[in-house]
């Protein structure tokens, strides 16, 4: 289907209607074609897809929620949180 620029305009939800049931839209300036919408192809998977797909590849050991050691952490370039107070100071509070 055709449209110049005007019907374009004034039909703008008509036209995504035709592209959505997987028509394309070619937009015209006078005769000449300017502009051509089409549908976005849908991906090829889904996120869920792609979180199955890694199903029986990771493992984890059982100290993989272990809090880390100040050693281990310095080791990670997380010096701060080695030497951060446990808690907050009352004054802070």
């Amino acid at each position: 289907m055709a449209y110049t620029v005007h019907q374009a305009k004034t039909n703008f939800s008509r036209i995504l209607k035709e592209v959505e049931a997987g028509q394309e839209v070619i937009v015209m300036r006078g005769r000449k074609p300017v502009a051509k919408v089409v549908p976005i192809e849908s991906p090829a998977f889904s996120r869920s897809a792609l979180a199955g797909s890694y199903r029986g590849k990771l493992s984890r050991t059982e100290d993989a929620f272990a809090p880390l050691s100040d050693a281990e952490l310095r080791e990670m370039g997380l010096h701060y949180l080695a030497d951060a107070p446990l808690e907050p100071s009352s004054e802070n509070r």
